[in-house]
């Protein structure tokens, strides 16, 4: 469990022991309210925009071109090729999408790597930004949003999270 869900639960239990008999109960969607803040969508443009991510998104665009042109080369040929012209193309293929898939992952690191930051970063003041909405709202049940079936948008208090946080962020 992560530290943001437990820190829920805690909350949430210790909501639920001191309310009263009237229940406001919220849902919040913390790692959405995070990443749509401000600061975080900076992050993730000057991560896109950066030497490094761009080179590997543009291997990657390259591989993809590569895999395409060769396979509209292999149709053309089809009814020509040999089993050896067949083999060297089929093995041609397969060392692309080993390249694809080595390229991917990196790129998939990259972004995990910066949401890791982002969580770093922003959770303390999502937490601050969070007790205080609880108690402004005189919230006595706080349920994180995966955990809630159902909703009505006024009980969700995630945009009011990322626009506190936009604030305390600037």
């Amino acid at each position: 469990m992560s530290s943001v869900k437990r820190l829920f639960v805690v909350l949430a239990c210790m909501l639920s022991l001191g309310a009263v008999a009237e229940e406001n109960i919220a849902v919040i969607d913390v790692a959405r309210a995070i990443f749509s803040t401000e600061i975080a969508k900076q992050r993730q443009d000057e991560m896109q925009s950066g030497i490094e991510f761009s080179s590997l998104q543009a291997k990657y665009d390259n591989i993809g071109a590569d895999m395409k042109a060769l396979q509209k080369e292999v149709e053309g040929k089809a009814m020509t090729l040999s089993q050896e012209q067949a083999g060297e193309y089929k093995k041609k293929m397969e060392y692309l999408r080993a390249d694809m898939e080595l390229v991917s992952r990196k790129l998939q690191g990259e972004v995990k790597e910066l949401q890791n930051k982002i969580m770093q970063e922003l959770q303390p003041k999502a937490l601050e930004a969070i007790k205080e909405l609880v108690e402004e709202g005189k919230i006595t049940l706080l349920l994180q949003r995966e955990a809630v079936i159902s909703a009505t948008p006024d009980k969700d208090l995630t945009g009011k999270l990322v626009d506190r946080m936009n604030k305390k962020t600037r």
